[in-house]
């Protein structure tokens, strides 16, 4: 049963809609996170939430209560900012404190519940500094701690990570996922790095033009997208136009390309905009001349732990992501620029995708 829940949700601002007709469920304890590029909507969603912006239409409620035109500082909510808003003339005590001074909370419970946020961050011994003496990462712990200092029933996230750097983010994302869990936060999370939410969230909800595009789980959205935009934005992917000729088997150019054969052949009214997905760490290449796709190599690429090869093949460009070879010899670590090879995968890895699930 959803917690948090938007009924029928739309904001318009003039006359652009930001977020239309949008029904969404978040369930006690769950963190779904809502995904997708700047100016989808995900941000003007999470205030509505939090009371900075009022709905055109729709209602919003946690459990039983409807909060929909509820003041911000009646919603029982805490929020992490993207550029943190600390106060730079406070301590971090004090800036912590600051929720629970405008909820007029005694001064000994003030206290003791302060000392415990800045326990749970880790920043108890830093309590006297002004933020301006903190890295990037500790203030946004301090963020943190003010957020979950006034214990809300709803913590909102808005791109909390966007100003670290690629390790701190890591270590921010992993303490804000445990501290999460262990307290049974109801939270929403926005972000449009992919990374963030398939490591963080229970659920995903990609977001495009005001609308969810797909909701599920990080597996299933990464696994099984509805259309291309989602499998394009969740992950890395090669997408070949084509038409599915018959069950399993996907026409692109001259090539037959084996697909799922859950897809819909052409001559059952399926979208005219299709194209075949196959992720670049699930194809393999063999030996110029064998089954598969002929390519040329382009360009390869040494990542450490993985290598990535750019191909050139009559239906476009395709990407291949392979573990790194540890051996030393030439034959082992894959195909040199401008040789030629051939591309092969599973069936049940490359999906036949509309445009728009929903056209």
């Amino acid at each position: 049963m959803s917690y948090l829940r938007l009924d029928n949700l739309q904001c318009t601002y003039d006359r652009t809609v930001a977020v239309r007709n949008l029904d969404l469920g978040v369930a006690q304890g769950e963190l779904l996170a809502l995904l997708g590029p700047s100016g989808c909507g995900k941000s003007t969603t999470l205030r509505m939430v939090a009371g900075f912006v009022q709905p055109s239409a729709g209602r919003i409620f946690f459990g039983e209560r409807e909060v929909t035109h509820a003041p911000p500082h009646a919603r029982d909510t805490g929020m992490v900012f993207q550029g943190y808003a600390l106060f730079m003339h406070m301590s971090v005590a004090e800036n912590v404190a600051f929720g629970l001074q405008m909820r007029k909370v005694p001064r000994a419970e003030q206290a003791a519940r302060v000392k415990e946020a800045l326990r749970l961050v880790r920043l108890d011994h830093l309590a006297d500094r002004r933020p301006a003496a903190l890295s990037g990462g500790q203030q946004q712990r301090v963020a943190l701690a003010r957020a979950l200092v006034v214990q809300p029933t709803v913590f909102l996230l808005d791109e909390p990570m966007s100003n670290l750097d690629a390790r701190l983010r890591t270590e921010v994302r992993l303490e804000i996922r445990a501290l999460q869990q262990r307290l049974g936060l109801t939270t929403l999370l926005v972000t449009h790095d992919q990374e963030e939410a398939l490591t963080t969230a229970d659920r995903l909800a990609v977001m495009d033009h005001g609308r969810v595009r797909q909701i599920g789980t990080p597996r299933q959205v990464y696994e099984q997208p509805v259309d291309q935009f989602v499998a394009n934005f969740i992950g890395r992917c090669n997408l070949m136009p084509g038409r599915v000729d018959a069950p399993g088997v996907f026409r692109a150019g001259a090539h037959a390309l084996p697909c799922a054969p859950s897809a819909v052949p052409a001559s059952a009214s399926a979208p005219d905009d299709v194209a075949l997905m196959v992720r670049p760490d699930r194809i393999r290449i063999a030996n110029a001349g064998e089954q598969g796709l002929p390519a040329r190599v382009r360009l390869s690429t040494y990542l450490g732990g993985t290598t990535e090869w750019h191909f050139e093949t009559d239906v476009g460009p395709i990407s291949v992501a392979q573990p790194s070879a540890l051996a030393h010899d030439s034959a082992a670590r894959g195909p040199a620029e401008g040789e030629c090879v051939s591309l092969q995968w599973s069936p049940e890895h490359a999906l036949a995708l509309p445009a728009d699930a929903s056209a």
